[in-house]
């Protein structure tokens, strides 16, 4: 018996293959959002179905999250993952001039109007050379025209197989620019997996920058809540004003503090996640400086970290208010805990006091009923014997004078056998 879904497992290892690219040629590129974080896969799906539509091409599976196919005379490459749909299409067209705006007229128009968000586009230009000196031409000549030469960044990669290039910033079709040099030995995968690497880390790099704004907003507030609790602390520490009303204010901003994290907790963990994409496919392309030009991983490192870190400090401060506000208000309880201890302990003392109080009264109310009962039993007794007062020659008053004692002690006994029995 073999485990449940070996055969799908095993092929989702192999299920996004690396382009097999020729030089020269072109890819363009295009990472689509919804406005929520989670994909609809369905309307993905109607949305890639309705471009292949188009062009004739064949349908995918109902439920694949990746396809490639022919679209007129190019191929196209389509991935869905968790919050964003990727558009990739590549042609050996070397008709067209570098960069054009027009290279995007492979999307019509009204089929991205209904796309969604745009995440990032780019462009990824692949050049053949010949030998060294032709690829220092194109860098020194046509990459100052390509690219910004401020933010410009170029170096080697993969055994000194190919040369990349790139400024990452938007140009003015709206789209980030890319270059690939090639030695004429490169093997067509090879060329893939550096494009693909190259969009990868333009894509994950602008997925992580989604947080930066987030970042910003919750150091904000983390601030102004940081300086209230210092604020409440340092009157707790006074013992000024009322703990209920503290209590209360503490829970308030736990509370919000809470809110804070639960709404930033999937942009912060998808931020760290691209970040280790990003410097993970930055660190698989080998670079080799050329010359004194910055590389990618300078870029990043001067450009780029700097956010990343900037995210990590606010959900660290966060974290960090979040424990302190929650240890400020324990002690507050505690404070409070031990206050109402002390109030119930004087309660209790009172408590006792009256109890005391109220056996004493009873026990002097005991006393006086005795006497009461006594006095009305001592009377029904005279009646009972004041027939025997001729018979035996004594007086009525003499009889009752002599029965009182008794009547006294037994009326003094059965109340308090009433009482034990009561106080069983």
């Amino acid at each position: 018996m073999e485990t449940p879904q070996r055969y799908a497992l095993n092929n989702e290892l192999h299920a996004r293959p690396f382009p097999q690219l020729t030089s020269p040629s072109h890819a363009v590129y295009l990472a689509l959002r919804k406005p929520s974080d989670a994909q609809d896969r369905t309307a993905e799906r109607t949305h890639l179905l309705s471009l292949l539509d188009r062009f004739g091409t064949a349908h995918p599976a109902p439920d694949a999250v990746h396809f490639s196919g022919q679209i007129g005379r190019h191929q196209l490459k389509w991935e869905m993952h968790t919050e964003f749909v990727t558009y990739t299409v590549f042609s050996d067209d070397t008709t067209i001039t570098p960069f054009a705006k027009t290279l995007f007229d492979i999307f019509p128009a009204d089929w991205l109007k209904g796309a969604g968000e745009v995440l990032t586009s780019a462009i990824v230009w692949i050049e053949p050379v010949a030998d060294e000196a032709a690829r220092d031409k194109i860098i020194t000549g046509h990459m100052p025209v390509w690219f910004v030469p401020e933010s410009l960044a170029v170096s080697e990669v993969v055994d000194q197989e190919a040369t990349i290039a790139g400024d990452f910033r938007i140009d003015e079709n709206g789209h980030v620019r890319f270059a690939v040099l090639t030695t004429p030995g490169i093997g067509r995968r090879r060329l893939g997996r550096i494009v693909q690497r190259l969009l990868e880390i333009e894509t994950y790099q602008a997925a992580s920058m989604l947080t930066l704004s987030v970042a910003r907003r919750v150091a904000t507030r983390v601030s102004e809540l940081d300086t209230e609790l210092a604020t409440l602390v340092q009157d707790m520490s006074d013992q000024k004003g009322d703990d209920a009303n503290t209590l209360d204010r503490l829970l308030t901003m736990s509370a919000e503090i809470e809110l804070l994290a639960s709404s930033s907790a999937y942009r912060f963990g998808a931020a760290g996640a691209y970040e280790a994409i990003v410097n993970h496919r930055i660190e698989v392309l080998r670079e080799t400086r050329i010359g004194g030009r910055q590389t990618f991983g300078e870029f990043m490192m001067r450009r780029y970290d700097p956010a990343m870190r900037t995210c990590r400090s606010a959900e660290w401060r966060l974290g960090s208010l979040s424990s302190r506000a929650e240890r400020a208000a324990d002690l507050l309880r505690t404070r409070v805990d031990v206050e109402a201890g002390i109030q119930n302990t004087e309660v209790l003392k009172q408590m006792d006091r009256r109890a005391e109080l109220q056996l004493r009264l009873q026990e002097t109310v005991e006393g006086l009923s005795v006497v009461a009962i006594s006095y009305y039993a001592v009377g029904l007794v005279g009646y009972l014997v004041g027939p025997a007062e001729k018979l035996l020659g004594i007086s009525k008053t003499s009889l009752m004078a002599g029965v009182t004692i008794p009547v006294v002690i037994l009326v003094y006994l059965a109340i308090r056998r009433i009482r034990k029995r009561m106080g069983h």
